[in-house]
């Protein structure tokens, strides 16, 4: 299957209040370390310079074994970076915890999500849709999702909107997202779970909200149901060429998928 992430984009190219406040946090800890590694390079070199063996004006103290003011300085400055590092993770792991909402006078949609071997499957709760390797969602919308696998522990990630978290059989997780701009943003699986997993990827698709609708209404007149049969046959092992997509949902699909994991 071909690859959907092109490679100049990731990270540092958010599409989302989340993954910019993410790169922000990325961006801020690395000034904080350059500020360290930066002047100990330089002086390091500067030092190695100074004091070549052919300067003769470099003083050299073979006795001297301590000073007050070098320790302070020596001590102080990995003391501030550690704090500041550790307030600014303190601050932002509260600030971005992945169950929190994301405060917006739009209603949120809700997306249950489980990963099987090897594909996303996508459960509109609310519109009673579900789709395969496609997550089509409206701009500007907080989006709140509820993961769990049907096998083996897997990890949901769009690089651009951010925040991964892991999709675990049994039981569920939670994950609050917002796309600020229509457009296309690939996601993958960030954890190794077998022989397809290079290829569980898949695309979130953001429209403006009247195209979203659109596509809600076109995609209720398909006549494909996933059920306890049909889905079943998809979570067998094996990769899908294309995205799917069914237009109703049996009630209760999702904690039908969990009982399974279980063995329920």
């Amino acid at each position: 299957m071909q690859s959907l992430w092109p490679d100049h984009i990731g990270v540092l190219d958010p599409q989302g209040p989340i993954g910019a406040a993410e790169r922000l946090i990325l961006l801020n800890a690395t000034s904080i370390m350059l500020a360290v590694v930066i002047p100990v390079i330089l002086l390091t070199l500067a030092f190695a310079w100074w004091f070549r063996a052919r300067n003769t004006r470099a003083i050299h103290l073979p006795d001297w074994s301590y000073s007050g003011p070098v320790e302070l300085v020596v001590w102080s400055i990995p003391a501030l970076v550690v704090m500041f590092l550790g307030g600014m993770g303190w601050i932002s792991s509260h600030q971005l915890d992945p169950p929190r909402p994301i405060a917006s006078s739009t209603p949120t949609l809700n997306i249950q999500v489980a990963s099987l071997d090897w594909k996303w499957l996508f459960i509109y709760p609310d519109e009673g849709l579900a789709t395969v390797n496609r997550l089509v969602v409206p701009v500007g919308t907080p989006l709140h999702f509820t993961l769990t696998s049907n096998g083996v522990m897997n990890s949901f990630f769009v690089p651009q909107l951010g925040s991964q978290i892991y999709a675990m059989a049994g039981m569920t997780t939670h994950l609050n997202l917002m796309a600020d701009k229509p457009g296309t943003y690939p996601g993958l699986s960030a954890q190794f779970s077998g022989d397809g997993f290079a290829d569980m990827r898949f695309d979130v698709v953001v429209m403006p909200v009247e195209q979203y609708n659109e596509w809600l209404r076109t995609s209720r007149a398909g006549t494909s149901t996933l059920d306890e049969a049909s889905y079943l046959k998809l979570a067998k092992p094996g990769i899908v060429d294309k995205p799917m997509l069914y237009a109703d949902v049996a009630p209760g699909m999702f904690e039908t998928i969990i009982r399974k994991a279980t063995g329920h």
